[in-house]
C-alpha cells in the first residue's frame, strides 16, 4: 500500500470516520452487531499488515459538521496510518444543503490527517435517483458534492473510491431495503473500491464487475415496492426531521479505541 512512513512505532492502525455507512448500517443489525465497509476493509488492510488495529468512530444521522467536530480530534489523538472519511449523504438529503459547506467540512478532515501523516481515502456517492427513482431530484446535488470531493481529495493526495461511476453502485442488490444503506454485498464492493484506491496488495477493479442480470418486474410490482419503501422508510425518515431528532441521538461510536481485526 502506497503510505508514508508511520508516525509512530508498532502495527498499522486505521481510523474510520464518518455516519451510517461507515458505522456499518444495512450489514448486520444492533442485535447480532454491524459489520459494513470499514471493518471489511480492515480485514484487507490486516490480510496485507498482520497486527492492524482499527477504530471505528462513526455514528449514524451525523451531519458533516458535526462528524469534523466530534471525530476528527479523537481520530488524530489515535495517530492513524490510514484513514477513511465517507459523509455528506445525511447533509444533501437536509432541504438546506450547502454542498461548498459540506466538502469544505470534508475538505478540513482530509487536510489535518494527511497533514498528520495518515493514508487517507474517500469515496464519492453513486445516483441516488436509480436506487430511489423518488430521490432524482437530488441527482444535481450528489453531482455537485462529488465534483467538490473530487477537487478537494486532489488538493491533499486522498484516495478516491470512484462507486458513482460504477454501474453496478446503482443495482439494487447492492442496497438494503432502505435504499439509503449498502446491503452486505455494497458494503463488501465499497469496501473492495476503498481497498483499490489505496493500493492495498491483492486489490483490484473487481468490485465494478456487474451482477447477473435481474429479472424484469411488472409496473404494479414497481409502483407496489415504491409505495411499500416510502411508507415504510421515507415516511418515519420525515418524521424524525420535524421532529428534529435522529438515528444517532444517544448513540456512541462502536469502536473508538484500536483493536485487531478479528
Amino acid at each position: 500500500m502506497r503510505n508514508a512512513e508511520p508516525p509512530h512505532a508498532g502495527p498499522l492502525r486505521y481510523v474510520a470516520l464518518g455516519d451510517s455507512q461507515t458505522e456499518g448500517v444495512g450489514d448486520g443489525d444492533d442485535t447480532v452487531g454491524l459489520r459494513g465497509f470499514a471493518d471489511r476493509l480492515a480485514e484487507h488492510l490486516a490480510a496485507a499488515h498482520p497486527g492492524l488495529l482499527y477504530a471505528n468512530l462513526a455514528v449514524r444521522g451525523r451531519l458533516a459538521g458535526r462528524i469534523r467536530a466530534e471525530q476528527l480530534g479523537p481520530a488524530l489523538e489515535l495517530r492513524p496510518d490510514v484513514a477513511t472519511v465517507v459523509a455528506g449523504v445525511n447533509d444533501l438529503l437536509r432541504p438546506r444543503f450547502d454542498a461548498a459547506e459540506v466538502a469544505g467540512e470534508l475538505e478540513e478532515m482530509f487536510a489535518a490527517l494527511t497533514a498528520a501523516g495518515a493514508r487517507v481515502a474517500t469515496a464519492t456517492f453513486p445516483d441516488v435517483g436509480r436506487i430511489a427513482p423518488l430521490a432524482r431530484p437530488l441527482r444535481p446535488r450528489v453531482d455537485e458534492l462529488n465534483a467538490r470531493v473530487r477537487a478537494a481529495a486532489a488538493r491533499h493526495g486522498v484516495a478516491v473510491a470512484e462507486t458513482a461511476r460504477a454501474a453496478v453502485a446503482t443495482d439494487p442488490r447492492m442496497w438494503s431495503t432502505d435504499r439509503l444503506h449498502a446491503s452486505p454485498l455494497g458494503h463488501a464492493r465499497i469496501a473492495a473500491a476503498l481497498a483499490e484506491a489505496l493500493g492495498v496488495p491483492g486489490s483490484d477493479d473487481a468490485w465494478q464487475r456487474p451482477l447477473p442480470p435481474l429479472r424484469p418486474r411488472t409496473a404494479v410490482r414497481t409502483a407496489a415496492a415504491e409505495l411499500g419503501w416510502a411508507a415504510g422508510f421515507l415516511g418515519p425518515w420525515l418524521g424524525r426531521r420535524l421532529r428534529g431528532t435522529s438515528s444517532g441521538d444517544g448513540r456512541t461510536p462502536k469502536r473508538p479505541e484500536p483493536l485487531p481485526v478479528a
